[in-house]
């Protein structure tokens, strides 16, 4: 089994630990935002989505600051941000679905992937507003599809 089918099939379980709507979509999400789990962020502070610390931050989570690419007017330009530093894989994926549903009122698109009835309608939803990445869908469902047998 390749590093990234284990990869996979960790987040899955953890995705589906958490209470995720569709665990095997949110694994590839995860190895995406998370450069399959080898990125500094997913390392050191277990968050595998690049969910940043709000303002105040959330109660009971500690705070990583590290630099970020982010697609902004047209261009990848990297700037600092803080991030949520989490005590587990699972703790991310609850967290992830927690501000999806505390969102989702604000935000059409998070309410619309919270009343997915598929995994690419939900990815195709949340790619909306989670990421500066024009194409992000496009990248989690190419991983999805070429992993599918993983799950």
């Amino acid at each position: 089994m390749s590093s990234q089918q284990q990869f996979l099939q960790k987040a899955h379980q953890a995705a589906a630990s958490a209470g995720h709507i569709f665990p095997e979509f949110a694994a590839c999400e995860a190895a995406l935002e998370s450069g399959w789990g080898l990125s500094h962020l997913a390392t050191e502070a277990n968050n595998l989505f690049g969910q940043k610390q709000s303002r105040p931050p959330l109660p009971g989570t500690q705070t990583i600051s590290l630099p970020t690419r982010e697609y902004l007017n047209g261009a990848w330009t990297t700037v600092q941000a803080n991030w949520i530093k989490f005590p587990d894989w699972q703790s991310s994926f609850a967290e992830r679905m927690n501000l999806l549903r505390r969102l989702a009122s604000s935000c059409p698109h998070y309410a619309a992937a919270l009343a997915a009835t598929t995994g690419e309608e939900f990815i195709e939803q949340v790619s909306q507003r989670w990421s500066t990445d024009p194409q992000r869908a496009a990248k989690v469902l190419n991983i999805y599809h070429q992993h599918r047998p993983v799950f």
